[in-house]
């Protein structure tokens, strides 16, 4: 029997998956959420499983899969592209994927297409999403750049991003500054790489 490569042990989503076959334009994304969650699952840093970390507060929900790169980090080199971020937000890099058929499933990998991002600034934070669809997909795999996309669709995304941590009454604390295309993506992207790369220098493995 041909021999395999695969792990004894499951591996951390966010240490252990590979970042994809070739980024910063084709990156692995691990699902949290799915459009029809209610409940903001995130994985959880230490243990590598899904939590729950809050209930949905509005009546808005996810317009698509929204999960985090591997192996991205964002922090100081993330927060410098961010005009008006004094910090990187300390998560994975988080990135939303379009598909045309319903996936219902979290915890799962998906091949990405990177084609761009929002431009997030959550109370002094750089909080990018990147934009990607579904690699195969047969509707989205021919776009290449957000530009092609429905302009309905981005519009949706920045409005869920707007408003998901909108308390009534109260000042809103996250701006979406810019929606940018895939050149830009992939400097975020291989910004929260080497964000990554200067956390595991600075915490290794014991």
């Amino acid at each position: 029997m041909e021999e395999s490569n695969f792990s004894q042990w499951r591996p951390h989503p966010w240490h252990g998956l590979e970042i994809g076959r070739e980024p910063p334009l084709y990156v692995n994304a691990y699902v949290e959420i799915t459009p029809f969650d209610l409940i903001k699952y995130e994985v959880d840093k230490a243990t590598g499983y899904l939590r729950v970390d809050r209930p949905q507060r509005t009546s808005s929900q996810p317009p698509s899969l929204y999960g985090f790169i591997p192996r991205t980090y964002c922090g100081a080199e993330v927060a410098a592209l961010c005009p008006g971020a004094e910090r990187g937000d300390g998560d994975p890099l988080d990135i939303c994927i379009l598909s045309e058929r319903p996936i219902t499933r979290s915890e799962i990998i998906v091949p990405t297409r990177v084609v761009g991002g929002l431009q997030l600034l959550d109370r002094g934070e750089a909080d990018d999403k990147i934009i990607g669809v579904l690699e195969g997909d047969f509707v989205w795999s021919g776009v290449s750049d957000i530009a092609s996309l429905p302009q309905i669709l981005v519009e949706r995304l920045q409005h869920y991003f707007s408003t998901y941590k909108l308390v009534p009454g109260e000042e809103p604390q996250i701006a979406v500054q810019k929606v940018y295309g895939v050149w830009q993506a992939g400097r975020v992207i291989q910004a929260a790489i080497s964000d990554y790369r200067s956390l595991a220098a600075s915490h290794p493995q014991s």
